[in-house]
């Protein structure tokens, strides 16, 4: 039979090696060190900056280390190095090497940070390495390079120390949806023309808060109020001018701006500025959370409607509920008109009507047309205003573009459609680009717009009569190294450009085929 040993450990050697059943490495004497201490804002008292300093001077008396630079950074996040002065000063004393030193040593791999990907603190940690400095945690000692135990145990400590922050955002995040369902504000600024009001354990009014002050007992909490006189009286201003008077947004900014009322952050209105008033339900009584999310640094997103978390009724509002609805009633109208004149088919119908009033749809015509959208509202649709014409033609252009397809399938071996171009014999791309003639004063032209992107090999321009029948004319080669991707004008004048580009059949499509 086996004999049963007891081993009993002290509390201080328990606390300076935490693997105590692995015999622990000492450092050589003589060597030198830097340090780096964080402490965030919501970090615990046993994680001050003090209390590192004093645990990782006696690791290095112990270990017979001298520290000769210290970095500390208070009230900073671990999140990420952004604002982390202190820490990019310590990598980037490593990288210099101005003074000669052998270890960086850290308390441990919260300290360094709690990255969400370990891999990121691992990286830093390779950086200092390979510029021959060691980053030495305290709490876990040294390790020796073929130790997979320390190794697998310090990975996990990395990642342990980034899951933390993931955790406690997910139990702050259920906090404050509670908090909200109930009615109450679960932090941020108060919206414009409100203020924050503290209430008891009893839900009695204690006071206004003021900005950067807080709640000071646990179960006290904050709702929210009308504010200073004069904002809610601009945020009816606002409501009354959109829904009686009729007025639009810029319009309410700009009277607002001649008065010299500036908007919530001491700006000037906009319309951007007016619409957020105008959608916002606080306005009438409604607490609302979780409308956007920020989590970890990330950046901020809008959530769906259907995740915010909504309270009606939760506080004393400015404006009426009948207001408001007939506020949203007409954004509502307002935005649906707005899509009918911004979409493509409205845009096309538009310039299709001004083109047969006129008999040209250039620039100058669109621009000086009310009913119009901008010249540079087509480019950013159509990629060009010529190209936006073009596509009044949609179905002749389609037509004329199957017709060349059926006769690169007599050419090729293979003819394979992707998206909008075709591959020929698994060697080349083409992109068929048919175009109708644009009357431009006595004489007429074709535009063509070569692709850019890489896919495409060439853009065969394609160009058509103007007899009503559409026939195809000749064909044009715009090869993408050898041609820039801007708009080409092709003058019915142009007989040097034709010469260059242009052929009677396919027999050059044939040629690279062969």
């Amino acid at each position: 039979m086996r004999p049963c040993f007891s081993v009993t450990r002290s509390a201080s050697s328990a606390e300076s090696n935490n693997m105590w059943w692995k015999k622990q490495k000492k450092a050589p004497g003589g060597k030198k060190a830097i340090t780096y201490y964080r402490h965030s804002a919501q970090d615990r008292q046993e994680n001050s900056i003090p209390i590192q300093r004093e645990r990782i001077g006696k690791f290095a008396d112990d270990n017979r280390i001298e520290i000769i630079k210290e970095f500390e950074e208070p009230g900073k996040s671990g999140l990420s190095t952004k604002g982390r002065d202190a820490f990019l000063e310590m990598i980037e004393y490593v990288i210099e090497g101005k003074e000669d030193f052998d270890y960086v040593l850290v308390l441990d791999a919260t300290r360094w940070g709690r990255f969400q990907n370990p891999d990121i603190a691992a990286y830093y940690a390779a950086m200092c390495l390979n510029y021959g400095k060691q980053v030495v945690y305290t709490t876990m000692g040294f390790r020796e390079e073929d130790d997979l135990l320390g190794f697998l145990h310090l990975n996990i400590e990395r990642f342990m120390a980034g899951n933390y922050s993931r955790e406690l955002s997910v139990k702050v995040f259920k906090g404050c949806v509670k908090i909200a369902e109930q009615g109450f504000r679960a932090g941020a600024p108060p919206p414009y023309g409100l203020h924050r009001l503290l209430l008891d354990e009893k839900r009695n009014p204690v006071q206004i808060l003021k900005p950067g002050q807080r709640k000071s007992i646990q179960n006290q909490r904050v709702t929210l109020a009308p504010g200073d006189r004069k904002e809610t009286s601009v945020v009816r201003k606002i409501f009354n001018s959109f829904v009686k008077k009729r007025c639009a947004p810029k319009e309410i900014a700009a009277s607002l701006n001649d008065g010299s009322i500036l908007s919530p952050g001491g700006k000037k209105w906009t319309s951007s500025a007016i619409q957020a008033i105008l959608t916002n339900e606080f306005y009438i009584g409604t607490m609302v959370y979780n409308k956007t999310r920020q989590k970890l640094q990330s950046g901020t997103k809008q959530n769906p409607r259907e995740e915010w978390v909504r309270q009606e009724n939760a506080f004393k509002g400015i404006i009426n509920k009948a207001l408001f609805t007939q506020a949203q009633e007409r954004i509502e109208a307002m935005n649906a008109e707005h899509e009918r004149r911004y979409s493509a088919e409205d845009m096309l119908a538009r310039l299709a009507k001004l083109y047969k009033r006129y008999g040209k749809a250039g620039p100058r015509q669109v621009a000086a047309d009310k009913k119009m959208v901008s010249p540079a509202t087509y480019t950013k649709h159509f990629l060009s205003l010529d190209m936006a014409f073009q596509n009044i033609y949609k179905d002749v252009r389609d037509r004329a573009r199957q017709s060349v397809v059926d006769q690169l399938r007599t050419l090729a071996r293979q003819v394979e459609e992707i998206d909008d171009y075709v591959v020929l014999n698994d060697s080349f791309s083409l992109l068929i680009q048919p175009s109708v003639p644009v009357f431009h004063g006595y004489t007429t032209y074709w535009s063509f717009l070569p692709d850019s992107r890489k896919e495409v090999d060439i853009t065969l321009g394609v160009p058509l009569s103007n007899s009503g029948k559409h026939d195809i004319l000749g064909y044009l080669t715009f090869p993408r190294m050898l041609v820039d991707s801007r708009n080409i004008k092709l003058f019915s004048s142009s007989d040097s450009r034709l010469e260059l580009y242009g052929c009677r059949n396919l027999d050059m499509i044939a040629a690279l085929l062969d």
